[in-house]
């Protein structure tokens, strides 16, 4: 099958795959009016929200200050903002996968944003590095460990001195004390797209200075998730 050429950008795009009947029906259903609609969309609904559950679920081990009843409202929320956000997307369906499968990611998506943030709930954002004995080796050689303390010592010295300190405040949160990046653009009232902006400025601002002096960042601050 050809791509097809968009007409205001002059981009080859591959064109939507033949939907299979299931699919079909369910873009048909949504679509619809009245009666129809409403069915589709209460089916869709309990799709998302046994996604949702199980996403809960699994993370659940990860997360023991929650509740029964917390997990059940965070996947009840979940299941009702992936609905809205499928129905808004129905027409970027292009029909690589089942409607289903395409539709389930959202919730699974929501459920886990959700409980990232309500881990975080309550909990002060550390301002400071908090886990540079992570980046320490042990049972190294003396060689080797006398050249790791001087890169730390570097990093560290670079974030203080190149860094703004919103650059700053990003690159702690995101790249040394794991802050999720949803969490943070929620505090901050800003973007992931914002966030991630000024987290690869600021990586590439310690990247260039420690380049210049042989060194490496990379092994130390990984790109956040």
């Amino acid at each position: 099958m050809e791509s097809t050429t968009h007409p205001s950008a002059g981009v080859s795009v591959p064109p939507p795959a033949v939907l299979d009947d299931e699919s079909r029906v369910w873009l048909r259903d949504l679509r619809a009016e009245g009666r129809t609609k409403d069915d589709a969309v209460a089916r869709l609904h309990a799709l998302l929200l046994r996604a949702a559950r199980y996403e809960c679920a699994r993370r659940r081990p990860t997360l023991p200050h929650l509740r029964g009843n917390d997990l059940d409202d965070i996947a009840n929320q979940a299941a009702d903002d992936a609905l809205v956000s499928v129905l808004a997307r129905l027409d970027d369906f292009r029909g690589a996968s089942r409607f289903t499968t395409w539709a389930y990611k959202f919730a699974l998506l929501e459920a886990a944003v959700k409980l990232r943030k309500r881990s975080w709930q309550g909990r002060e954002l550390p301002l400071e590095p908090e886990t540079w004995s992570l980046f320490t080796s042990v049972g190294i050689e003396p060689d080797e460990e006398v050249e790791q303390s001087e890169l730390l010592t570097t990093v560290q010295r670079a974030i203080a001195d190149l860094l703004t300190p919103h650059q700053r405040r990003v690159l702690v949160a995101l790249a040394l004390n794991g802050v999720p990046i949803d969490v943070l653009a929620e505090r901050l009232s800003t973007t992931r797209g914002a966030l991630y902006k000024t987290l690869h400025d600021s990586r590439r601002k310690l990247r260039r200075h420690l380049d210049e002096q042989g060194l490496s960042v990379d092994a130390l601050l990984e790109e956040a998730h």
